[in-house]
């Protein structure tokens, strides 16, 4: 069974709202063996929805609609879907006294355009939604295979996980599933991790390898197919062996791990505290650590030591060691590191001093960036050279810290 997922509403069009359905349609159709071979959008207007509908059941067995279920004029999917395939809409009782006991219990008034809602295709096997108004349905026709569901990702996604997945794995009797592994990887570029594993790239057959740069780091997709999951394992972890040979030293994790995760994980495992100095990053990697749940019991705070008055005066860092090496130098990321642990009483700091542009600062070049770690015995530091806008330079130096965080934590285990 091939499938294309086809999105309804002008707000994706103009760029309003990202299209995530697709995404998560995508992963979880491949996750069960169902091809998806294209993503289509379409805006608010019958005629030209009409058009994608006929294009996409002329070449895909399986059509996935989001979006244009709900009570207003512009809600249109059901009805042209209903037009194409010539079928009736009826009420369905339950969804409708779902609808209108919601209104009940809010004390709102339920305008009579919101009976639209309960509107279903003749036939169809329809999805209650537990997370909104308007329930999903699906249908085949011939050769097609309709399902229609909302927009709002808060009721598409439970509503597809609860109903949709078991309604395919009947239709379609899958045996053969795909099994995914991602493997993931800082401090190498995507270009020179493809060339390191072009030969196994070339005879890839199963697992599949497919390398994909994001977030300033490189992840690699490995896909199994296999009815047995024990046998898709195997063949996993023979390729993840042959791709480790190679690549190892910049591995870091799998799947939904992430450097800050690790370096929380690692912390917390450690019963460590972390505290912060940064000048060129301006409070980002102290952002992106409080973000996390359960960082309060890792990090005790830190010193945003944007202008040389302040790594003075808060850090104690010498005037005599500006003048000597620069705000931007291996010497003022120790000497930020090291004190913004002393005062915290923590047992690691990290600092970010540099250039992030987009003029060069103290005759260093755009993208010079030092980065500072002290634990109670040693402080190390580190000279990098980045590439990039203003933003991506301040990005990719929270990202090495935390990777040079981890490394430090883990030597010390």
């Amino acid at each position: 069974m091939n499938a294309e997922i086809i999105a309804v509403g002008s707000e994706l069009l103009l760029g309003q709202i990202v299209n995530s359905n697709a995404q998560f349609i995508s992963k979880n159709l491949a996750d069960i063996g169902i091809n998806v071979f294209y993503h289509t959008v379409a805006g608010d207007n019958e005629k030209r929805l009409r058009s994608v509908i006929e294009t996409a059941k002329s070449r895909s067995d399986l059509l996935i609609f989001t979006g244009g279920l709900g009570p207003t004029k512009d809600d249109l999917t059901k009805e042209t879907i209903a037009k194409v395939f010539q079928k009736d809409l009826v009420h369905d009782e339950q969804s409708l006294t779902y609808i209108m006991e919601y209104f009940v219990q809010t004390n709102r008034e339920m305008t009579p355009n919101n009976r639209k809602q309960a509107l279903v295709i003749k036939g169809s096997e329809v999805f209650p939604n537990e997370n909104g108004m308007a329930p999903g349905m699906a249908f085949t026709h011939e050769k097609s295979t309709c399902v229609l569901l909302p927009g709002p990702p808060s009721e598409m996604k439970p509503m597809f996980e609860k109903y949709v997945i078991p309604f395919l794995f009947a239709k379609t009797d899958v045996q053969t599933r795909l099994y995914s592994r991602v493997l993931k990887f800082f401090g190498i570029g995507e270009s020179v991790l493809e060339t390191k594993l072009q030969d196994l790239i070339d005879q890839q057959s199963n697992p599949t390898i497919a390398p994909l740069a994001s977030d300033h780091e490189v992840t690699i997709r490995l896909t199994a197919s296999h009815h047995d999951p024990n046998e898709a394992k195997s063949l996993l972890d023979q390729t993840e062996s042959e791709i480790m040979k190679r690549t190892s030293s910049f591995f870091y994790g799998y799947d939904l791990d992430t450097l800050e995760n690790q370096a929380m994980s690692l912390l917390l495992q450690n019963k460590a505290t972390l505290a912060a100095a940064e000048s060129l990053t301006g409070g980002l990697f102290s952002k992106v650590v409080t973000d996390m749940p359960g960082s309060s019991a890792i990090f005790k705070g830190g010193v945003v030591s944007y202008s040389n008055e302040i790594k003075q005066s808060i850090l104690g860092v010498p005037p005599s060691l500006i003048k000597e090496y620069g705000a931007v130098s291996k010497e003022c990321a120790q000497w930020m590191a090291s004190h913004v642990r002393s005062i915290s009483d923590s047992d690691y700091g990290i600092s970010f001093t540099g250039v992030a542009g987009p003029e060069r600062q103290e005759n260093q070049p755009v993208g010079t960036v030092f980065i500072g770690i002290a634990s109670a015995n040693e402080t190390h530091t580190f000279p990098l050279k980045l590439a990039g806008t203003r933003k991506s330079i301040r990005e990719k130096a929270v990202k090495h810290g935390f990777y040079l965080l981890n490394q430090l934590v883990k030597e010390r285990q």
